[in-house]
């Protein structure tokens, strides 16, 4: 989830797109007299985006009216809102984590897949949907570096092994901080330590600490936000990274001297889901299985850095756009995709793989 805040921030700060206002009426009894369907798009930027390539082509083909929100619906909100019996939103963007959560809880309806068609549901990658929720986005963190400390006639570290190599690939170093605990440095450091790509979970917490250990006196500083590690590749302050796709991406097409190694990169995503108890539960399945089409997602990437879960969005996009998602075959091949299950999994104690890791990380950071 604070990966998504992050990159939220980033869109609304550097997308151009021009649009009109996100309506943020929340009266629930007006979206049932209607029947209309009541939409969380998240903020800014990208509600408005989400609005240009799904509500208006929605609305003009099923004639049914959707009522966006430019904001987004946390865990804790949506716990309390069906806790309370008062659910007045349709849908909901879905966080991995939460989906997980969804299983255990019952946040969300099942998704009714048979009103999809064979082909666009095969299109959608299989780890961005669930029983409860429809892959929309996907994204990555890369390895990074300034192709100026690093230029093309000169070897460029292209592991993470390489990153943690300091006397092969001298140069400034910057790693996500471990604070938020679900993640972290946690893939870069086993990775780095030897552990093949399938073999990462269950993680070995102490070796990823030991790793950890390694690099840790070359690190300039523990970044912990998007716009934080954005203005220090701007600023060139670092010459190695672990840096989400989109910041780089943005900056390289700005004429940064920024090179983007997409091995080992370690891919996320963002789904769509329906609240228990959606007051308008059928039309918020159409909704979904409208906005998850490949033209839809195309639509949308073309207007938000982000990688469509719908590959074939990818097929209906120019080839220099389409290499710039994370969900490119090309880069999924050599991908790591996050475990989301093994972070929420709880021990005897009730304290789940995400808190130990927090926990150890801020005792683990202060010595």
């Amino acid at each position: 989830m604070r990966m998504l805040l992050d990159r939220r921030r980033f869109i609304q700060a550097s997308s151009a797109v021009a649009l009109g206002a996100v309506s943020c009426k929340t009266s629930r009894a007006t979206a049932q007299s209607l029947g209309e369907l009541r939409v969380a798009l998240n903020g800014g930027e990208y509600a408005k985006a989400c609005i240009e390539a799904y509500v208006k082509p929605f609305e003009a083909e099923m004639g049914i009216k959707v009522t966006p929100i430019s904001d987004e619906v946390s865990e804790t909100q949506l716990n309390l809102m069906i806790s309370t019996n008062s659910v007045s939103i349709d849908v909901i963007p879905v966080s991995a984590s939460m989906d997980v959560q969804a299983q255990k809880k019952g946040y969300l309806e099942k998704i009714d897949y048979s009103i999809y068609k064979k082909h666009e549901l095969d299109g959608i990658l299989d780890f961005t949907r669930s029983e409860y929720s429809v892959g929309s986005i996907v994204y990555a963190w890369c390895l990074v570096c300034n192709s100026e400390k690093y230029p093309a006639s000169r070897p460029r570290p292209t592991s993470w092994s390489e990153f943690w190599d300091v006397s092969k690939y001298p140069g400034v170093r910057t790693l996500y901080s471990g604070q938020y605990g679900s993640e972290g440095p946690w893939e870069q450091a086993l990775l780095a330590d030897g552990v093949p790509a399938g073999g990462l979970y269950p993680m070995d917490i102490d070796r990823v600490f030991a790793s950890l250990d390694k690099i840790k006196p070359h690190i300039r500083k523990w970044w912990s936000s998007g716009s934080e590690i954005q203005q220090m590749m701007h600023d060139k302050v670092v010459d190695l990274a672990q840096a989400f796709d989109g910041r780089a991406t943005v900056l390289s097409d700005e004429g940064a001297p920024i090179e983007i190694n997409r091995n080992q990169s370690v891919v996320t995503w963002e789904s769509w889901g329906i609240p228990k108890g959606s007051p308008n539960k059928q039309n918020a399945q159409k909704f979904i299985e409208f906005i998850t089409r490949a033209d839809r997602q195309a639509a949308f990437v073309q207007l938000m850095p982000y990688g469509p879960a719908n590959q074939n969005a990818l097929k209906l996009m120019p080839e220099d756009v389409a290499r710039k998602s994370a969900s490119h075959p090309a880069y999924l091949a050599s991908s790591i995709t996050m475990n989301h299950k093994w972070y929420a999994e709880q021990g005897a104690d009730g304290t789940t793989n995400a808190d130990r890791l927090m926990q150890r990380w801020n005792e683990w950071v202060l010595q």
